[in-house]
């Protein structure tokens, strides 16, 4: 396993320590009771998103109301909540916004805070679509900040990521590293970073941009990314590839801590950039070593070229959203996996 930094290590001095992981049972966080000022109205785009869907799920649990902004439909049992709107629309394009401003216009308690999840995730499809992805990741951030500044709408939290960095080597990244991207992924929310804060400096805005690690967890059988592509593996027995060396380490942070640390921002009014990682690197080769036992299949690796953008090591310092946020993760690595594989299984089975 190698270094990373989490909210109760000491500060390093040479090199960086590894905490124990902290874990729990079922529900991580407590979202009960609303938030800092009891129940609010938040504008979530991505909400049928692999994140958006744990957001949503944490808003309505404590009584707050949601509206919506995706391409796809809301996931059951939300598509039936009265506490749920939905305003569905390509948010590259002028319709949902006009559907927006007009609900805003008769709404007697508009959104206090608006969550930016939707986004082009996908560094390869940032690549091989770059225009297309410096309109959702940056044009559209602009344009809901505008109408976070027009609408005196206080809050503004953008999913971001640690690709803004770019390569930095083994240094632990935390967010006083200058944004060196790589890819237009990386580059895209780098630019969408300075907007927000570039709003929150000049207007009555608190905003937040949320540096995620790769976020994993129950519900992303649909998704590319390599938790996933190791539970198709060891569910059929293929093998599973693996980029370069192996060598590269990872921080994997499990949604329901991913979720919370956007909820913390909301709560706390937070205005700045916050690491949201488990704080607990581990090599690619780890992880599939992790896998194969809590699989209990063999998953052969298969090592092919790393591609041209491929980060050596992510390996972050989440103390200060301890600090910031007041935030912590929660899921161990191996009881974040096994939720996985149940779910992979799961779906499986109903065919």
């Amino acid at each position: 396993m190698t270094g990373a930094v989490r909210p109760t290590d000491p500060v390093p001095t040479g090199d960086v320590p590894t905490g124990a992981h902290a874990t729990a049972q079922h529900d991580h966080h407590d979202d009960r009771s609303g938030g800092a000022d009891g129940p609010a109205h938040v504008l979530l785009t991505g909400g049928s998103g692999f994140i958006g869907r744990e957001v949503l799920a944490r808003l309505r649990k404590r009584g707050d109301r949601v509206t919506v902004l995706d391409l796809a439909p809301v996931p059951a049992p939300f598509d039936e909540d009265p506490g749920v709107d939905r305003i569905a629309g390509d948010l590259t394009t002028d319709e949902p916004y006009r559907v927006l401003e007009e609900r805003l216009d008769r709404d007697p308690e508009p959104p206090t805070a608006i969550v930016h999840l939707a986004a082009v995730t996908s560094v390869l499809g940032s690549k091989e679509r770059p225009e297309a992805t410096f309109r959702l990741n940056v044009a559209c951030t602009q344009r809901l900040l505008e109408l976070a500044r027009t609408r005196g709408i206080a809050v503004f939290v953008l999913a971001s990521t640690n690709a803004v960095t770019g390569d930095v080597g083994t240094r632990v990244i935390d967010t006083e590293i200058a944004p060196t991207p790589l890819t237009p992924y990386g580059a895209t929310k780098a630019a969408a970073e300075m907007l927000v804060l570039g709003y929150a400096g000049s207007y009555d805005l608190a905003g937040a941009a949320l540096r995620f690690t790769n976020v994993y967890g129950p519900g992303m059988a649909a998704k590319d990314s390599f938790v996933p592509r190791m539970m198709r593996a060891a569910l059929s027995g293929d093998t599973v590839k693996v980029y370069g060396t192996g060598r590269q380490s990872r921080d994997l942070v499990h949604v329901s801590d991913a979720a919370a640390g956007v909820l913390a921002a909301i709560d706390r009014r937070f205005t700045g950039r916050a690491v949201i990682g488990s704080g607990e690197s581990v090599t690619v080769l780890e992880l599939v070593d992790r896998v194969r036992a809590v699989t209990g299949r063999p998953l052969p690796a298969e090592h092919v070229p790393a591609p041209k953008g491929e980060m050596p090591a992510v390996r972050v310092d989440v103390r200060r959203s301890l600090t910031d946020l007041g935030w912590a993760p929660r899921v161990g690595l191996d009881e974040g996996l096994a939720g996985v594989w149940r779910d992979f299984r799961g779906a499986a089975a109903d065919g």
